[in-house]
């Protein structure tokens, strides 16, 4: 909720591999079973329900880029082939010999921090160093309370377009309360408020 992904694309949409694929993938959303197949694809009758050959998400990125997000969710066998794949630069479809060479910008992103996590023997140290060329802290939302007043302009406009209405304005003392808030959720929670406000505030500025 600290917005992650939205830097994550920025960085891809401000580079020289803009024109190419920006390609994420929710670590924590896919089965273990299937999340090699995911990541590197798989060839027809390489599993039971391989019904046809899959194209991964690192050859579906080629000359752009991949975000792993939450890239603390994969288990640490897959997290020695992710390894391989980054240092060579190959990738090889599950069921199949044969390599094909990518060129993949990788952004992982993670709510953990990582250094601990290697200390726990939750994540391998190789392939933390592999990842940890440029670390970009993106701190929580309590932390940046100057982002809030641009926060809610942008979401009072985006709400007012799915409405089919007028932005609601919020008062200066509405945006002091929300910068003093602590912000647990971080700016999903804030975006849910201001659609709430918006939804609810019959053409009032909101107090």
């Amino acid at each position: 909720g600290t917005g992650k992904e939205v830097v994550a694309r920025n960085l891809h949409l401000n580079s020289s591999r803009a024109e190419k694929p920006f390609v994420p993938i929710n670590c924590g959303a896919i089965s273990p079973e299937l999340f090699e197949s995911e990541l590197f694809g798989h060839e027809r009758g390489s599993f039971t329900s391989a019904d046809a050959p899959r194209v991964g998400r690192f050859e579906l990125a080629d000359h752009g880029t991949i975000l792993l997000d939450e890239v603390t969710e994969i288990g640490l066998t897959l997290q020695a082939k992710l390894l391989r794949v980054l240092q060579e630069r190959k990738v090889e479809r599950v069921g199949s010999s044969e390599t094909r060479s990518i060129d993949v910008r990788v952004i992982a992103t993670s709510n953990r921090i990582l250094r601990e996590e290697v200390d726990e023997d939750r994540f391998r140290e190789d392939l933390y160093f592999r990842l940890a060329v440029l670390p970009i802290h993106v701190p929580p939302l309590r932390e940046r309370p100057s982002d809030i007043p641009l926060l809610i302009e942008y979401f009072c406009t985006r709400a007012a377009q799915r409405l089919g209405r007028d932005p609601c304005q919020f008062g200066s003392d509405a945006v002091a309360r929300l910068q003093e808030y602590h912000w647990p959720g971080n700016v999903r929670e804030l975006e849910n408020i201001v659609t709430r406000g918006c939804i609810l505030h019959g053409g009032r500025t909101m107090t």
